[in-house]
């Protein structure tokens, strides 16, 4: 079966929890951008969390923008995620290449470094909500564990975990959002809290085959846990030539006659994607009949 995520209650709904599979959308991402294998790690486990947070959004046309900034070599990571569970991200440098960390395993950390962590939602409203926090590990889940206990009161537990074959393709991928609703009872917090000291790795148990039901079944154990919903998800660009072309309009009439008096076609590249659209020096001419 491919990707898909579970959103489930337990504890007579005192508690909230989401768990997915990712192998393939991160596979797709690390295709698209070449990425190194502790990029793959990094951007793989911002996707996995993109598609968990997305699917919090209530509207269909709501986007969610997780965007890090750190002082890391990579330098930053951007993912954008909807309702649907599609996802598309990037990072800003993807060949990134560090020796692994003290306990033998790719180092995300080091490679996103310290700096700030942003959840912006955009509601269709005049402006979108952007909630901000600094970095606290450059893991990823650590940083979004204390975006959501800082930014949204909502005490959490993140998990997420992306494992690299010898080849650098992608083994496994996948994680968990645990959240606690305001009126759990101390006896459910002390349980949940145990049973996420038993979990070391979550990459561990997405490589003995884990599906999302089964991850939750072991972090909420001993709860009565009912999955509310399943959701397929994958890496999904919306970049067009069309989209492409309004963007190059957009940028006005003096940029655009610079560019044809170049006398030679121009490629733009997606960010989120890596496609790549040419346009020659007729569409310009025609682009730039629009922008007056």
């Amino acid at each position: 079966m491919g990707d898909y995520m579970v959103r489930a209650t337990a504890a007579n709904a005192q508690v909230r929890a989401f768990a997915v599979t990712t192998k393939e959308l991160v596979e797709t991402a690390r295709q698209a951008h070449n990425t190194s294998p502790v990029v793959t790690a990094a951007l793989g486990r911002l996707l996995t969390a993109g598609v968990m947070m997305g699917s919090m959004l209530k509207g269909d046309d709501d986007l969610l923008t997780l965007q890090v900034r750190g002082d890391g070599p990579v330098r930053g990571l951007t993912v954008t995620a909807n309702a649907k569970g599609e996802v598309k991200g990037y990072a800003t440098v993807p060949d990134v290449i560090l020796p692994a960390n003290a306990k033998g395993k790719l180092d995300v950390g080091g490679a996103v470094g310290r700096g700030t962590l942003s959840v912006i939602r955009d509601l269709g409203l005049k402006e979108p909500y952007v909630g901000q926090t600094a970095l606290v590990t450059g893991e990823i889940g650590d940083d979004l564990t204390s975006y959501f206990a800082t930014s949204e009161q909502t005490p959490s537990s993140v998990g997420l975990g992306v494992l690299m074959e010898k080849t650098n393709t992608v083994r496994c991928a996948g994680g968990f959002i645990i959240q606690l609703m305001p009126f759990a009872e101390e006896e459910t917090i002390s349980k949940l809290e145990h049973n996420l000291s038993l979990i070391n790795s979550v990459t561990a148990l997405l490589d003995q085959g884990m599906t999302p039901e089964q991850l939750l079944e072991r972090v909420l154990n001993g709860f009565d846990v009912e999955i509310t919903d399943r959701m397929p998800c994958s890496f999904t660009c919306n970049c067009s030539k069309e989209r492409v072309e309004k963007a190059l309009i957009s940028i006005g009439k003096k940029e655009l006659q610079e560019m044809i008096d170049e006398d030679k076609p121009i490629e733009v590249n997606c960010h989120f994607c890596g496609k790549t659209y040419k346009f020659d020096v007729d569409e310009l001419k025609k682009m730039e009949k629009k922008s007056r």
